[in-house]
Formats: structure tokens, sequence, C-alpha cells
């Protein structure tokens, strides 16, 4: 896999989890800690998009 498109499937990976977020807090329903979790692998994904980005630079 390129680096571009490793970065592409990361991103899309963000967004994934971005709209997995809005709905989950759209649900009165969903566990607090469930949403946490989320925002953790978002970050996570970020982290390692901008640590990618970084060594291309």
């Amino acid at each position: 896999m390129s680096l571009a498109s490793h970065l592409d499937e990361l991103q899309r990976k963000h967004g994934d989890i971005e709209r997995e977020i809005d709905d989950a807090m759209n649900h009165p329903s969903v566990d607090d800690l469930d949403i946490v979790n989320l925002k953790r692998r978002k970050l996570a994904l970020k982290d390692e998009i901008e640590k990618l980005r970084a060594t291309t630079h």
C-alpha cells in the first residue's frame, strides 16, 4: 500500500468514526463510555495521519 493510499484510508476511517460519534451523541441510549472510546480512536487516527504527513514533508 502506498503512503498516499494509506493516508486516504486513515482519513476515511477518521470520517467514519466522526459520523459514528455524531450518531451516538444523537441517541440518548448510547453509553458515554462508548462515545469516549470513539473519540479516543478518532484522536489516535488523527495523530497517525499527522505523523505520516510530517514524514512526507
